[in-house]
């Protein structure tokens, strides 16, 4: 049996009349009700297969270590008219969303100035992400490295990378200096690993910390062989009739790896239906004839 301790995430939903200069809650007011967490990433070379996503296993991860969950996923082209479609339903969900790639300042960049276009607003040179960026040029001067002159080319084109939807606050970037974003309930990164993760780690415990394990969320799994799934499928719905905390799920293996083929069946919710649950499903397992070992 795997057991595995994971937790809901509860928050408060947004008031659907917010103004742009108000899009962010409190953390003491975004955590009274259940809220979803999404996840959005943005690239071409990753719809090509040029590049494998590393984004998603890891925000999972980030997310448990926190008692959170992931509650769904998109990957995006770098198309500015796809992400401004995209960005504006997601605004108007309500959810939290994590959004990683294409805020750099190359043409084919076009997040930034979706999330704009998106949210009808500007965007503007953030001050603290220009601080920011005049520090990191300071830095790689005293390496030898480029120009102290804010207004050469070069320097300027590093000051489009804190352009910002008016409204927008920074997202510190430990690897080097360049800032990443957040304005309604939306933060993003870069989609370089080094930078992104970092930097969702300080968005969720700085933000989102009222909402790390507030709700108690458990998750149990065993193996079963010789068993079709349309068998068992029916106790499964009993399973959510009878406990309303508790979801059933079945993932079928028809033995890739060489071993027999074989069903994990679980279930997950609050821990105490879970448990009960549990011990029905295995006990219905073995009346409709399943067996629990090869």
């Amino acid at each position: 049996m795997r057991i595995t301790g994971l937790k809901r995430c509860a928050a408060c939903a947004r008031n659907a009349s917010s103004k742009p200069d108000l899009f962010h809650l409190p953390d003491t007011m975004a955590a009274s009700t259940s809220r979803r967490i999404g996840l959005i990433i943005v690239g071409d070379e990753i719809l090509s297969g040029r590049r494998q996503d590393k984004h998603f296993a890891k925000v999972v991860e980030l997310l448990a270590a926190r008692g959170l969950q992931l509650s769904h996923v998109e990957i995006l082209p770098d198309d500015r008219a796809a992400l401004t479609a995209a960005l504006r339903r997601s605004f108007a969900s309500g959810d939290i969303v994590l959004s990683c790639g294409g805020i750099g300042a190359t043409p084919d960049d076009h997040t930034r100035q979706a999330a704009a276009a998106a949210l009808d607003v500007p965007l503007q040179l953030h001050p603290d992400a220009e601080q920011a960026i005049v520090l990191r040029v300071a830095e790689m001067v005293a390496k030898g490295q480029g120009s102290p002159d804010m207004s050469t080319p070069e320097n300027q084109h590093r000051l489009q990378m804190g352009m910002f939807p008016a409204g927008s606050e920074i997202v510190p970037n430990p690897y080097n200096r360049i800032p990443g974003f957040f304005i309604h309930d939306h933060t993003f990164v870069p989609g370089f690993p080094v930078m992104a993760w970092p930097m969702l780690e300080w968005t969720l415990d700085t933000r989102y910390a009222a909402l790390h394990h507030q709700v108690a969320h458990i998750e149990h799994s065993f193996l079963v062989f010789g068993m079709p799934e349309s068998r068992i499928a029916p106790v499964m719905q009993v399973i959510e009739q009878r406990w309303a905390a508790v979801r059933a799920f079945s993932l079928p293996s028809v033995g890739e790896a060489g071993g027999p083929p074989h069903i994990e069946l679980g279930v997950k919710g609050d821990p105490g239906p879970a448990a009960e649950a549990l011990a029905f499903l295995q006990q219905e397992v073995q009346r409709l004839g399943g067996r629990l070992a090869p």
